[in-house]
């Protein structure tokens, strides 16, 4: 007889970071659509979606505390690890506070919520899934974009070993590694390489879309999508892995 697994998330409770974006937002839409109990955070006072919300500054330590401490209350099944910035620089301007913005986010705010989501999951002896976004840029640098790639990179590695420590408590760590998805956030990295490399306005977006294998940016949609698959039983069998939802930018 065919065992079917379904992706129904009734009766888990789910907490998606980086809520507000376009992402996370997909994220939190999915999550509640196919039963989840969601709770989401960002640093935006309000969110308009079908979740629990509360603010945090996860670049602020006390902020990051609040965090931690809401999420050992909440006690979610699932964590769809997704704040994050970005910004650019080469290695000849890319300066240390640009490092610590991004690696206080992207590492050290990302690492902090999956070890508390990973306590409370321990303490409640019913396993669960973390879903840590990566990305692309985490596979290869990039000659203008040295910090961002070193943080997405810290992703991968962090979901490796997390997921070898945590698989006694029955706890899956996968991550999702987008390529180029058409966010709001694209905006502003556009804007960000037309000064750097010199580019008309939009330039930049309509080249990387068209570079892409399958000819398109993403959407939000493909990466939620996937997170649903991780969150849910369909890959019960799946720990340490690196999903790459990119359209066939990056051959592993």
């Amino acid at each position: 007889m065919l065992n079917a697994a379904p992706t129904d998330l009734t009766g888990k409770t789910c907490l998606v970071t980086g809520a507000v974006g376009g992402i996370g937002a997909s994220a939190v839409a999915h999550f509640a659509a196919l039963g989840g109990t969601v709770y989401a955070t960002d640093i935006a006072d309000e969110f308009d979606g079908p979740a629990t919300y509360a603010p945090f500054n996860l670049l602020d330590d006390n902020g990051l505390t609040g965090c931690t401490n809401w999420i050992a209350d909440i006690k979610p099944d699932v964590l769809f690890n997704n704040a994050a910035v970005f910004d650019m620089g080469g290695v000849l301007d890319a300066d240390l506070a640009q490092f610590d913005r991004l690696f206080g986010v992207n590492v050290r705010a990302f690492y902090a919520v999956m070890q508390a989501t990973a306590k409370s999951m321990v303490a409640r002896g019913q396993g669960g899934s973390i879903i840590n976004l990566a990305s692309q840029a985490g596979h290869r640098g990039e000659a203008l974009v040295a910090h961002y790639c070193a943080t997405k990179a810290a992703v991968i590695s962090y979901t490796q070993s997390a997921a070898l420590a945590l698989a006694p408590h029955k706890i899956r760590v996968n991550a999702i590694s987008p390529g180029v998805i058409d966010t709001p956030m694209w905006a502003s990295v556009d804007a960000l390489f037309a000064k750097f490399e010199g580019k008309e306005p939009g330039q930049k977006k309509r080249e990387v879309g068209a570079a892409v294998p399958l000819g398109h940016m993403g959407v939000p949609d493909d990466v939620a999508r996937a997170a649903v698959f991780l969150a849910s039983d369909q890959s019960s069998y799946m720990t340490a892995q690196t999903i790459g939802v990119d359209g066939g930018n990056v051959l592993r």
